[in-house]
């Protein structure tokens, strides 16, 4: 899909983001897409097998809360180093990329958590991350451990009062201590673009229209002359997979909304009303109150509870699908 997902059908950039468990994880990739580069977000432990299909040009190592020298902190993954692509460390990214490559990690005399001011070095704010910027930013810092340590190779681009660190760079491996991703840093996006255009040399041509476009491509081409039966509980994720592949095969697509008699109160209706009368879409409405109320008599483990949910959803569509096929 990503062979033509550019603004005129063309291959797009992509970049990773590999989440550490940061509660900005998600606004760093939206920040990314903003740029015009086309981003997923994926799991700290995700294999080369599962990223290779992206053919990312970069990644980036979000933050989190753990410690690098804790027992059981995230660990960096062996491909992100093997594979030379550019990479951006933030906050805990940044200190797990000098751990991994033999600088010291410590904590600080004192958590820091809120505004604070860098100094660009001298040849950092003519190319590269800073290019352009000006030799002080506001920023936001987030940390509690800090860089004792640079590993080998690696230089200095900015540093504040508590963070002597603030900023590295080793060729295509960059690190910030700061966050810019966040509003509190002013300049954050286009310290993103700067990483994005000039360290991996990302285009910027991706939009989400465009992937819209490739998606509905790739879902005719997939489909053909088929039909599809698609599961749809009201939730966002089935919601806009229903929205997208009718709007690429049109009533080639059944769907099938399951009442499980725990939904709001009018969601029921608000969803045939949308699906059904506004977008024309062929709905096949399943009232099987009765039958989730009465496999959920009795039960009070919420775990429990979300099997059983799950598996009579399952029953229910394998019948409808039985009566409305082939498929």
């Amino acid at each position: 899909m990503l062979a033509e997902a550019g603004k005129g059908g063309e291959t797009v950039d992509a970049v990773v983001v590999l989440d550490f468990g940061s509660q900005y994880s998600q606004l760093i990739t939206r920040r990314v897409r903003e740029v015009g580069v086309y981003c997923e977000l994926l799991g700290h432990d995700v294999s080369w097998e599962q990223v290779e299909k992206l053919a990312p040009k970069g990644v980036i190592l979000s933050g989190g809360p753990a410690s690098v020298y804790a027992p059981d902190a995230p660990a960096l993954p062996g491909w992100v180093l093997e594979r030379k692509i550019p990479v951006l460390g933030i906050c805990y990214g940044m200190q797990l990329l000098a751990h991994a490559l033999g600088g010291e990690v410590a904590p600080a005399s004192r958590r820091e958590y809120g505004p604070a001011t860098i100094e660009i070095a001298g040849g950092a704010t003519s190319s590269g991350l800073f290019a352009g910027l000006g030799d002080r930013l506001d920023v936001w810092m987030s940390h509690g451990d800090h860089i004792d340590r640079l590993p080998d190779g690696f230089e200095i681009l900015a540093s504040s009062v508590n963070s002597p660190v603030a900023a590295m760079q080793r060729g295509h491996l960059v690190g910030l201590q700061f966050h810019p991703e966040v509003g509190h840093t002013p300049k954050g996006a286009e310290i993103l673009r700067n990483f994005l255009t000039r360290t991996c040399d990302c285009a910027t041509s991706w939009t989400a229209e465009s992937f819209i476009d490739a998606s509905i491509r790739e879902i005719q081409r997939q489909v053909g002359s088929g039909q599809v039966l698609l599961g749809l509980s009201g939730g966002v994720d089935s919601s806009v997979a229903a929205a997208l592949i009718h709007r690429a095969i049109g009533d080639q697509l059944t769907a099938v909304f399951v009442n499980n008699g725990l939904l709001r109160l009018g969601e029921a209706e608000l969803v045939q009303e949308v699906f059904a009368r506004t977008f024309g879409m062929r709905l096949v409405y399943v009232d099987a109150t009765d039958r989730f109320l009465g496999k959920l008599a009795g039960i009070t483990d919420p775990e429990r509870k979300r099997k059983v949910i799950g598996e009579e959803f399952i029953r229910v569509f394998e019948a409808e699908a039985a009566k409305a096929g082939p498929f």
